[in-house]
């Protein structure tokens, strides 16, 4: 059984930072590409950011400059350092694993963390 726990969400004033992290737990798995996905109230989802198991980036440009997604291969785990937050950066963060097991390749999604960027 893959579990996917993520921490690190709060409340921020606008220009501040917060640091989420993702870790990925179980049993004979492999952890493939990994990112962070948002959804804002009444907006549809939006990828922020991606990480391969290469360490390869992808960023749209409504967060490229502020946001940094890294991970640790050692720790199956994946982090988002977010800079110069601003209040249209507030919504739930959830973070996507695909992971391979024995059985199979499934998309793993965590629980969710609000972030809140309001002075």
């Amino acid at each position: 059984q893959v579990q996917v726990v993520e921490s690190g969400g709060g409340l921020v004033q606008p220009g501040g930072s917060l640091r989420l992290s993702c870790t990925v737990s179980g049993s004979k798995f492999t952890v493939y590409t990994m990112g962070w996905i948002r959804q804002a109230s009444g907006k549809l989802r939006e990828v922020v950011a991606t990480i391969t198991s290469s360490g390869t980036t992808n960023y749209p440009d409504s967060v490229k400059g502020r946001f940094t997604i890294s991970r640790d291969n050692a720790k199956n785990t994946v982090y988002l350092q977010m800079n110069s937050l601003k209040p249209e950066d507030t919504a739930v963060y959830y973070c996507n694993a695909l992971v391979a097991t024995m059985v199979s390749t499934t998309d793993y999604w965590g629980q969710g963390t609000q972030v809140t960027v309001s002075s």
